[in-house]
C-alpha cells in the first residue's frame, strides 16, 4: 500500500489509517459504514470516483412572484357591486337602471363593463364576493392591482359579449348582470399562477378538491340567480385561464 494512501486520520485514537477500511486498526473505532470501491488505475488500485448522473429533464425553477401588493382590485370590485345593490334595493328600480345587461342591446355597449356589477340577489353577490376574496386577492399578490383590475374586467365583459352574442343568436329577451364570469376567471387565474409556482413540487401543491368545488358552485349559479348567465360566467373562466397561462409563462422566462 503506498503512503498516499493511508490518509485518513482516525478521529479517537488520531491515528493515520488507510482509506479503504471501515474500522481503525488501532482502537476499533467505526470510520464509515462501508469501504469504497476500488478499480484498478495505472498499475494501482483507487477508490471509484462516484458517477455524476444526468437529468433527463431539467427541473423547472418555481416561479417567484411579488408578494407586497394589496387587494385594492378586488375589494373595489366587491364594495362597488355591494353599493350598487344597495342603491337598488332602496330605490326599487330595475336592474336595467343600475347597468345591466339587456338583450337585444340598443347600442348601449357601456352596460357590458357595467352588468358584471350589477346585482338583484344578495346570495349571488355573496357567493361571487366569496370566490373574488379567496382566489382574486391571489392574483392580485402575484400580478399587481392594475393588471388584476384589468384581468377582471376583461373576464366580466368578454362574458356579457358572449352571453349577448348567443343570446341574438337564438333569438332571445334575456336580462344579465353579475360577476360570476369575473369570479370564475379569478379561479382560473389563481389556477394557472399556482400550478406556474409550484413548478410540480409535491410539498407546494394545492387542494385542488377545494378548488374544484368553488368552480362548480360558480358554474352552477344560474340555476339558483336569474340574472347570472352559463355562457358569462364559462367564458369568462376561460379568459381568466388564458390570462393566467400567460402570465404565468411571462414569469418564468423573465426570471
Amino acid at each position: 500500500m503506498s503512503e498516499t494512501e493511508l490518509s485518513v486520520i482516525c478521529k479517537n485514537c488520531g491515528s493515520e489509517v488507510s482509506p479503504y477500511v471501515t474500522e481503525c486498526p488501532y482502537c476499533g473505532a467505526r470510520l464509515r459504514k462501508r469501504a469504497p470501491k476500488l478499480e484498478r488505475r495505472d498499475g494501482s488500485l483507487e477508490a471509484q470516483r462516484p458517477k455524476r448522473r444526468r437529468r433527463l429533464l431539467p427541473r423547472r425553477p418555481a416561479v417567484s412572484w411579488a408578494s407586497g401588493h394589496k387587494p385594492y382590485a378586488t375589494a373595489t370590485v366587491i364594495l362597488a357591486s355591494a353599493a350598487l345593490l344597495l342603491i337598488q334595493k332602496a330605490t326599487g328600480d330595475s336592474l336595467a337602471t343600475y347597468g345591466g345587461l339587456v338583450v337585444p342591446l340598443a347600442g348601449e355597449w357601456w352596460r357590458y363593463l357595467t352588468a358584471p356589477f350589477s346585482y338583484v340577489d344578495v346570495g349571488y353577490l355573496f357567493v361571487v364576493a366569496v370566490g373574488l376574496a379567496i382566489f382574486s386577492t391571489g392574483v392580485e399578490r402575484r400580478l399587481g392591482t392594475m393588471p388584476t383590475a384589468i384581468l377582471l374586467l376583461a373576464c366580466g365583459a368578454l362574458g356579457m359579449i358572449a352571453a349577448t352574442a348567443v343570446a341574438n343568436a337564438q333569438g332571445e329577451f334575456i336580462v344579465v348582470g353579475g360577476g360570476n364570469g369575473m369570479a370564475l376567471g379569478a379561479v382560473a387565474a389563481w389556477v394557472a399562477l399556482r400550478r406556474g409556482e409550484t413548478a410540480g413540487a409535491i410539498d407546494q401543491e394545492y387542494d385542488v378538491i377545494g378548488v374544484a368545488v368553488a368552480a362548480v358552485v360558480l358554474i352552477v349559479l344560474p340555476f339558483f340567480a336569474p340574472t347570472a348567465d352559463f355562457v358569462a360566467g364559462l367564458v369568462g373562466g376561460a379568459v381568466g385561464g388564458l390570462a393566467g397561462l400567460a402570465a404565468s409563462a411571462y414569469h418564468s422566462h423573465s426570471e
